[in-house]
């Protein structure tokens, strides 16, 4: 595939990961009168099955040894278990209101494609492929093994469990990933969802290439919920699963269409290229979609786009950083003293660059913690934040007119040893620190500045601010838009823009911001 052919990550394109159900007054009040009915009903029939189901997935594999676990089950505990829980898993879908389901085409043998590739995800009401699939095996996270029911149903699917967390355990799922797709016919069909998550499917993400590593043919399978309200759907932002789950059995029906697409056979190089190879397949599928194929993906928990290995934020943390501050009343000097606080700490190294919610709060002078607490949460994953990232992703938002002394003291930073250069690992942070999310693969930047030289100041400021790719990442995230276009930042609380002002840090430094 050539690489014009491919849409790139842009904002352009419709954003993925927000979907926001939106009823009638009609159709708010149709759904309280039926659902207040259907709801309660159907989800106790979809439980009933569920506590059915649960002793009877157990059975499957009881009384074997971890080695005969290990291998696929066969004979008697197949053809006696299989139907009955395939049989009750279509009732708990039914009982939801998927009554019929329309497929179109037809499964591949499993000699013909080892795997199933299915996209767009919406939500785990996906799963209801799994009984035209005739129960194919999954990955699923190891987490999942300790839920009620779940646990025991991926026990009798004997899915390839990994955690997200453990490096050794995602290593361990690769080898025995490939190992079943690879052993002709010894292992079941498998079943997966190259997006790894759910989306709005007004786009199809990048995906993941676990179901690509193998090299082996693969059956592109398409879902469609073709209804009049889309209520299945829930995303990063906006309807939650609940509400989802009560919209959807309300209903008095739901449709959903299977469509199996021909077999994808790889060629040779994207045998030796998975990431070609699930590319080709994303584009493959998108247009039997008429949607596009973007470089989307979640990072973590973080929507973002990839653009020269770097992960771009879809939606900045430092916008809503921004946002947040001016929505609990805090004014353009304050903010400004604030951030001077954090790079005055940063620099001086004596309390450490990573910050607690309380600290932060103490920083901004904010009286209320909750604003610091849902600011951590934009850039970690606990109530801590790196003061870097928080300074610096902000600080390129709202000092447009100084890159060049926004890099300096971002690379000042970086260099710890004062040698005027930075390694890889260095680069990797500060990278992250001036786009406000982990960067993990930075080697093309690394070696686009640093040749076969070493990486300074002068070389990564001139790759920035001329190289196509680099230059795209600094225009759209670090520089203000073109005079006229759509602003970067959001609005100020009051609805008006705040005029440029610089305050000079504890150090004697000036730090010029401009907030919009």
């Amino acid at each position: 595939m050539e690489k014009g052919e491919r849409l790139a990550a842009t904002q352009e394109f419709p954003h993925p990961f927000i979907y926001q159900l939106k009823l009638t007054r009609a159709q708010k009040i149709r759904g309280v009168l039926l659902g207040s009915i259907l709801v309660p009903l159907r989800i106790t029939l979809a439980v009933l099955f569920f506590l059915i189901i649960w002793p009877i997935a157990r059975l499957r594999l009881a009384g074997l040894s971890k080695e005969e676990r290990a291998r696929p089950v066969t004979g008697w505990r197949r053809w006696f278990f299989h139907p009955i829980v395939l049989l009750l898993s279509r009732a708990v879908f039914f009982s939801m209101g998927f009554l019929w389901v329309k497929v179109k085409g037809r499964r591949a043998e499993l000699k013909d494609a080892p795997v199933l590739v299915v996209a767009p995800h919406s939500s785990f009401l996906d799963m209801l492929v799994l009984c035209p699939a005739q129960l194919a095996t999954v990955v699923s996270r190891s987490e999942n093994k300790s839920l009620p029911v779940i646990g025991a149903l991926l026990e009798f699917n004997q899915a390839v469990l990994v955690s997200r967390k453990d490096p050794e355990s995602r290593k361990k799922a690769v080898t025995e990933l490939i190992e079943r797709l690879t052993s002709k016919g010894y292992w079941p069909q498998m079943l997966m969802f190259p997006e790894g998550t759910t989306t709005n499917g007004r786009t199809l993400i990048k995906f993941k290439p676990g179901a690509f590593l193998a090299g082996v043919p693969v059956q592109p399978v398409l879902l469609r919920y073709p209804n009049k309200l889309d209520t299945v759907r829930w995303t990063y932002k906006g309807t939650s699963w609940m509400e989802a789950v009560w919209h959807t059995t309300s209903q008095f029906y739901t449709n959903m269409t299977i469509e199996y697409l021909p077999v994808y056979v790889p060629s040779e190089a994207e045998k030796q290229d998975p990431n070609l190879y699930a590319d080709n397949v994303q584009r493959h599928m998108a247009k039997a979609l008429g949607v596009p194929a973007t470089d989307y993906v979640m990072e973590g928990r973080v929507p973002v786009s990839k653009l020269g290995g770097l992960c771009l934020p879809l939606v900045s943390p430092a916008w809503e950083t921004l946002s947040l501050l001016r929505k609990n009343g805090l004014e353009e000097h304050e903010i400004k003293a604030g951030l001077a606080k954090m790079i005055d700490r940063c620099l001086s190294g004596g309390q450490g660059t990573k910050a607690s919610a309380d600290e932060l709060a103490s920083i901004l002078s904010l009286k209320d913690k909750r604003p610091a607490v849902s600011i951590c949460a934009l850039y970690s994953k606990d109530e801590t934040v790196d003061l870097r990232q928080l300074y610096f992703s902000v600080a390129a938002l709202t000092d447009f007119t100084h890159f060049k002394d926004l890099l300096h003291s971002a690379f000042t930073l970086f260099d710890h040893e004062g040698k005027g250069s930075l390694s890889a690992e260095e680069l990797s942070g500060l990278m992250g620190a001036l786009l406000g999310i982990p960067q993990h693969n930075t080697g093309a930047l690394y070696a686009e500045a640093s040749g076969q030289g070493q990486l300074t100041e002068e070389k990564l400021l001139r790759v920035l601010t001329t190289h196509p790719t680099y230059q795209r990442v600094v225009k759209a995230y670090l520089q203000p838009k073109e005079p006229g276009s759509q602003p970067l930042l959001p609005p100020a609380a009051n609805g008006k823009a705040v005029k440029n002002g610089s305050t000079p840090s504890a150090n004697g430094s000036l730090h010029h911001h401009k907030l919009e």
